[in-house]
């Protein structure tokens, strides 16, 4: 209201306002227009963005793709110039390849043959046809030196290796066997990787382990060709029925020396071979002489079993030493067990064989007996036997080990395990895992001297004709094996089966005092009971009783006395012409005290008057009786 008011009042203003407004409405106007040509040009700038779009497009990825093969012909250009350095070179490298490593020195040769194998790869990666002819001639320069490399690598451990050593120097000095040299070792060492790296050959396939298993076997074989002679040498015997002594067999020698040259070889080995290759060569290298070790063991055993009786403990002491040898070797090289378990097996079978052999030898030599002592002495067949346990427990290891494997009892049915082939598969079940081969061959000791024992009880009983005599005979023998038991190493392995002994003491004592029966029978008098004067049981006086005896009766005891007297007498004569070991003589006196003194002390007591004193019938009074009874046992 005031403006209109206002405007109302002053026309002048009101002009001036509605000319501003059509200024306003003109620029308005104006704006309008400019926008729509805006708008127009903005189209037709998109239009043409499309347009250069358009046309831009296709030109970009012609340019990365003309980019990419700027960037591939420039690595063609450059493998094109790498390839052709190679015959460029080629010059060069094959000057030094013909020369050898000798004169162009063992390091630049091999660099010069590892520059020829890259550019032989390069060339075989790009197949151009350009440069057949050229890697063709790369790899004949390479084979060439490849060549050289082995004949350098064999002529260099030639130089090293003699054809043989003498072992018994290093033994006897206890030193170790020589090896190679640190510079040698090193040249090997390095043509081997080199050979090794480039060729990819396993080690069955490798040329250089086929040249150091050609000339470090030899030495070695020959190396040790002496002492294995030395062992079949030293197993013959000037004097066919002696025993083996322990030690003297040069088997120990030569497994000591076997040890140490292997041991020095596997060192070599080691230094100049990859470790997976380790074990290969080295029984590689050792077969040589393996295979002599194996054929000098079968000619061992082959005099071994023509002298089992007396050379068993040389299988015995094989099987000990061989063990160990395999044991060490074991240890320090982790190889070769099979191989010597191999070697060792037939003496090892014979050691087997022999634990029954020695049984049914004993009782072939007892049977085989025509006549046994008179006097009653034990057969030399008895201290033999004994000798022989006594020289086994000498072994007790390989012992152990050899009662492990067949068995506790298994010497029992030895016959029927020889028709098997020795090489037969044992199965599991001839195994005990938990067995104590100490306690087995106790069991075998015992099984020996029972077979003794009871092949002398019959073939004694058969030749002494006198049970009594057959006794002695029997019971010496007990004395002298319990003797040799204590005496020796045997005796912690049998104390816990001394009972058996003690039963053959018990039985050869009542063989010998059989004759007591007779003479006790002599001793029996008859008491009769339903008499009105019966006879006290308490010591009587004899006067009284001879007294009250009949006339008849009086005649029996007279007859008795007699009858003792003789039977008495010629049973001491006996006794002291018998040949008795100290222990027997006083183990049957004592039997015989206990058996007849009592019986003549009361016989005496009751009956000594007989004959008055007179000594016609009694001839020994009790204090005599007694004498008597104690030189027997003395």
């Amino acid at each position: 209201m005031a403006v209109g008011l206002s405007t109302v009042g002053n026309p002048a203003v009101d002009e001036e306002a509605r000319a501003e407004v059509d200024v306003l409405n003109s620029r308005l106007d104006k704006t309008a227009q400019l926008t729509k040509k805006i708008q127009a040009s903005l189209g037709r700038l998109d239009a043409t963005g499309q347009c250069v779009r358009d046309v831009a497009g296709p030109l970009s990825v012609e340019t990365k793709r003309l980019q990419v093969l700027g960037n591939n012909i420039d690595a063609v250009l450059a493998a094109i110039e790498r390839l052709r350095q190679p015959t460029d070179s080629k010059n060069n490298e094959e000057a030094i390849i013909r020369s050898g490593p000798e004169n162009a020195g063992l390091s630049n040769f091999l660099a010069s043959i590892q520059r020829l194998n890259v550019s032989h790869r390069d060339m075989q990666a790009s197949n151009l046809r350009a440069n057949q002819e050229t890697m063709a001639e790369l790899g004949r320069l390479i084979k060439s030196g490849n060549s050289q490399l082995e004949g350098h690598f064999d002529k260099l451990l030639r130089m090293e290796t003699p054809r043989s050593i003498e072992p018994l120097h290093f033994v006897t000095k206890d030193q170790p066997f020589p090896v190679l040299t640190r510079d040698n070792f090193a040249h090997l060492r390095l043509i081997y990787s080199h050979l090794a790296a480039n060729n990819h050959q396993s080690a069955q396939e490798s040329s250089v382990a086929t040249i150091y298993i050609e000339i470090r076997g030899p030495y070695l074989a020959s190396s040790l060709s002496n002492l294995a002679a030395a062992s079949v040498n030293t197993a013959k015997k000037k004097t066919p029925q002696a025993a083996y002594k322990p030690g003297t067999n040069g088997i120990g020698t030569y497994a000591q020396a076997m040890e140490g040259i292997f041991v020095s070889e596997y060192d070599n080995i080691c230094q100049i071979f990859a470790r997976d290759e380790w074990g290969m060569v080295f029984q590689a290298t050792c077969q040589p002489a393996l295979t002599e070790l194996a054929r000098t063991l079968r000619e061992i055993n082959s005099h071994i079993k023509s002298h089992l009786g007396t050379d068993c403990f040389l299988a015995y002491e094989i099987t000990e030493i061989m063990s160990s040898l395999s044991g060490n070797l074991e240890t320090r090289t982790g190889e070769l067990k099979g191989a010597l378990a191999a070697a060792l097996k037939p003496i090892r079978e014979t050691a087997k064989i022999s634990l029954s052999e020695l049984i049914e030898d004993a009782r072939r030599k007892i049977n085989g007996l025509q006549t046994l002592p008179a006097d009653g002495a034990s057969a030399p067949v008895v201290s033999e036997t004994l000798r022989r346990l006594q020289a086994m427990v000498e072994f007790l290891r390989p012992m152990s080990s050899i009662m492990v494997s067949i068995g506790d009892g298994g010497w029992k049915g030895q016959s029927s395990a020889n028709s098997r082939p020795s090489d037969a598969i044992p199965s599991l079940a001839s195994f005990d895992v938990g067995a104590d081969g100490r306690e087995i061959f106790a069991h075998y000791c015992a099984d020996t001297i029972d077979v003794l024992l009871s092949s002398l009880e019959q073939k004694a009983r058969v030749l002494h004709k006198n049970i009594s005599l057959a006794g002695v005979f029997l019971a010496n023998s007990v004395i002298i094996i319990e003797r040799m038991i204590v005496d020796s190493d045997l005796s912690p392995l049998l104390a816990s089966r001394s009972e058996t002994l003690a039963q053959w003491r018990k039985k050869s004592t009542a063989m010998y005092t059989d004759v007591c029966k007779n003479l006790s029978a002599c001793l029996f008098d008859t008491i009769h009971t339903t008499r009105t004067n019966r006879p006290t049981s308490a010591s009587a006086d004899s006067a009284s009783v001879v007294k009250n005896l009949s006339s008849k009766d009086r005649d029996k005891i007279k007859e008795k006395f007699t009858q003792f007297n003789s039977g008495f007498d010629d049973m001491v004569s006996r006794h002291k012409s018998y040949n008795m070991e100290r222990e027997v003589r006083a183990l049957f006196g004592e039997d015989i005290r206990q058996k007849l003194q009592p019986l003549y002390e009361r016989f005496w007591d009751r009956y000594h008057e007989i004959d008055k004193g007179k000594g016609k019938y009694v001839k020994h009074d009790k204090s005599q009786m007694a004498a008597i009874f104690t030189s027997l046992a003395s």
